[in-house]
């Protein structure tokens, strides 16, 4: 079968200068931007200036896109076939024809053994995944998966609990929100730049923040108020705040009255939970939770509790996102200016939606691997649930997974325990990296198929439901203030031999004989696949890089609104918790406190770097903060150890990692805190390699270790040993 045809998109690589309106990829937000190119060269790239929300603006991964473009050349740049063992570093390079027929085979090979469901494949979620879910499907399995183990799976599933549908569901009006708390949301630091630009013009506008958190950000600098809690005592502090808020009748009754259901429920859940019960467990003086519950009565409805990322760490962190939705449900801020406002589909305009891919996918009957949706009820199908796939490639059950791809996701960096992760995939006939960068699980795959960049490709064509504020000239959201279609037009023709996704998938499928379902020989055909019927071209797509669907933005009246939960109410005690036999508000576990040398060890992130992927850029790479170790100085100073000692750090097995200490009285004492992403071990990425400790390596036990509610990984659980680090000879 010749694949030798070039998918680039027609014009690119033409001579002169031209711009190209496309989207970021240097991490998982997806900046919209400006590329200018000439020549055939991208020289330059900034915010798309269309988007008042983000300007001409760009952080500095995105900034370094051109570094990762020019100045980076250790990546893969052909398909490459192991041929030692897996980790091994032994490949040889291959043609696609040749890459993409011995994925075929293998392929086959899984069907004949396990079925089609033998075959799954993860990536991280987006906007894009209407592609990856459409590639698994046609196959015949129903396992698709997202990384939101790791990320915001609690958060997602206590949402749809709740309201019936995600978390992202609720867009929070940041520019007339008079109260923010957040949940460990270090929005200085994640870095999305729209929401930072919106999170900084709101302070300077007068809003209040009360920040959460063991360790002490830069966003919790930025705040009014700073809890420094015990690790993993939120759920206990957010039971507190709903308990003295029902006591104090400081919530809106009538919208509870109209729209909620399991109020006695909810009296009966808190009924002990008082300030002083949650001082021991928080930290946090029984006296200044009365007085912050005062400041949210006389702020409320505009108080905006953010139900987190950072929280999707521990077994009741699930909990903690439900409880903070809870307490959004209390203050009646859903669907008001300073709210949470609802995200809207194109059809509450009146106009038409992207057509999907999956729609050409005929429905696959078998049961998920991981049980979402079946045996675990309350896990959404739609993400899946990653660490219960990689038990079954381990023990066969419920039925046995054969081939895995993993899309732009790096499971052995993202998950915990990577020598777990490394035995479930060593199961695998088939192991395949579809990556721009040599990741650590490409390293460890069978087969290597090397993306193009972000810049040398187009992606299908992606629809955002947007929030709606009164204003439409306040861009004051992470999203848009309506609905719209969005691209990544390809800029620059690929410098390698590397191919985007959907003509790397099309490829496979048609060597499966499974040839309608991406029957498109460029990106165009495809894009007006999805645009037909909507009245939107290509050609007004590329004008800015995105299509509003709407003139002006607007609320749903409050007597209108409905929520698809079973009750069709917002449900305090849940349906879904109640079949899967889980109680919708469980009593708080507490924790002992690690002592003497063990902690609780915390992990987070830079504005930077993007978790594990860039720390080989060469820009980044220069800039990047040394990777040091937060430790209390009351916990420091009895081990000996004092600020800028080298310690070694130790979870439960063989790894030991050695890093500097910073001591500081900005991290509990129960806890230590080092950055994600450090301790790289691919040769071929030379800046990264080597540098700094592995926090997933410290993780023993912990990929199968996780929150029964919602799914996610308990991270924050893992207790690791520190001591001060010796020299050969036992000097200090």
């Amino acid at each position: 079968m010749n694949s030798t045809m070039s998918p680039n998109v027609d014009g690119v690589g033409a001579p002169g200068r031209r711009t190209v309106y496309s989207m970021c990829s240097m991490c998982s937000v997806r900046c919209p931007i400006e590329v200018t190119v000439e020549d055939g060269r991208a020289v330059w790239l900034q915010g798309n200036p269309h988007d008042k929300a983000i300007g001409a603006s760009l952080c500095a991964k995105g900034a370094a896109g051109l570094a990762l473009e020019y100045g980076d050349d250790q990546r893969p740049q052909t398909p490459l076939i192991r041929t030692g063992p897996r980790g091994g570093g032994q490949w040889r390079r291959a043609s696609w024809d040749e890459a993409l027929d011995y994925i075929a085979d293998k392929l086959r090979e899984t069907i004949e053994a396990f079925g089609p469901q033998g075959i799954m494949l993860s990536d991280r979620s987006g906007p894009f995944t209407d592609l990856t879910r459409t590639f698994v499907k046609a196959l015949g399995s129903p396992n698709y998966i997202t990384h939101d183990a790791c990320c915001t799976a609690n958060a997602h599933n206590a949402s749809l609990s709740l309201f019936g549908f995600s978390h992202e569901g609720l867009i929070p009006d940041l520019g007339r929100v008079k109260h923010l708390v957040l949940y460990g949301r270090n929005v200085i630091e994640c870095l999305a730049v729209k929401e930072a630009k919106a999170f900084m013009a709101a302070l300077a506008n007068g809003m209040r923040v009360t920040y959460i958190d063991p360790r002490a950000t830069f966003t919790a600098c930025k705040a009014t108020r700073y809890w420094q809690v015990r690790p993993n005592s939120d759920y206990a502090l957010n039971l507190a705040i709903i308990h003295q808020l029902l006591r104090q009748e400081a919530y809106d009754k009538d919208f509870v009255a109209r729209y909620v259901s399991g109020m006695d429920y909810l009296w009966e859940a808190v009924k002990d939970t008082t300030p002083e019960w949650q001082e021991p467990h928080t930290g946090v003086p029984a006296e200044q939770l009365r007085a912050f519950v005062r400041e949210i009565a006389l702020d409320a409805p505009q108080v905006i509790f953010n139900p987190g990322w950072g929280t999707a760490r521990h077994k009741q962190s699930f909990h903690v996102s439900r409880t903070a939705l809870i307490l959004n449900v209390l203050m009646g801020n859903i669907e008001i200016p300073g709210g949470n406002i609802l995200a809207k589909p194109p059809e509450f305009y009146g106009r038409k939606g992207l057509n999907h891919l999956i729609d050409r996918v005929p429905k696959v009957e078998v049961p998920r691997v991981d049980g979402a949706g079946t045996t675990r009820s309350q896990w959404d199908p739609a993400i899946g649930m990653l660490h219960q796939a990689f038990a079954a490639m381990e023990t066969g059950q419920p039925y046995g997974i054969g081939a895995y791809f993993a899309y732009r996701h790096d499971p052995i960096t993202g998950l915990p325990d990577t020598e777990a992760v490394k035995s479930a995939l060593d199961k695998l006939k088939l192991f395949v990296s579809i990556d721009v960068r040599y990741s650590e699980a490409g390293w460890f795959a069978d087969v290597i198929l090397p993306e193009a960049t972000y810049l040398e490709r187009a992606n299908i064509l992606c629809q955002m439901g947007g929030p709606v504020p009164v204003d439409p000239s306040r861009h004051s959201s992470l999203r848009d203030p309506v609905p719209d279609f969005s691209m990544r037009d390809q800029a620059i023709a690929p410098r390698f031999d590397s191919r985007p996704a959907w003509w790397i998938f099309r490829e496979i499928l048609r060597r499966m004989d499974i040839k309608e379902v991406l029957d498109f020989e460029t990106i165009e055909e495809l894009w007006n696949y999805q645009l037909d019927g909507t009245g939107v071209t290509i050609a007004e797509m590329r004008e800015k890089g995105f299509v509003r669907l709407a003139n002006a933005p607007r609320l749903i009246p409050r007597e209108e609104l409905k929520f698809p939960t079973p009750s069709g109410k917002i449900e305090i005690e849940s349906a879904v918790l109640k079949l899967a036999g889980l109680p919708s508000l469980p009593p708080y576990e507490a924790k002992a406190a690690p002592v003497d040398d063990r902690f609780r060890l915390l992990i987070g992130r830079t504005a930077t770097l993007t978790h594990g992927m860039s720390l080989n850029n060469p820009i980044l790479n220069e800039i990047a903060p040394e990777q040091v170790l937060w430790i209390h100085p009351d916990r420091a100073r009895p081990l000996g150890i004092g600020d800028g000692d080298t310690v070694e750090i130790r979870g439960g097995g063989s790894y030991v990692g050695r890093i500097k200490a910073r001591v500081t009285s900005w991290i509990h004492p129960d806890a230590v805190f080092m950055l994600h992403g450090y301790g790289a071990t691919v040769p071929l990425a030379t800046r990264a390699l080597g540098r700094g400790v592995a926090d997933q390596r410290l993780q023993d036990g912990k990929l199968y270790d996780f929150d029964p509610a919602g799914g996610g990984c308990a991270l924050t659980e893992a207790i690791v040993q520190i001591k001060p680090a010796f020299e050969e000879g036992g000097n200090p």
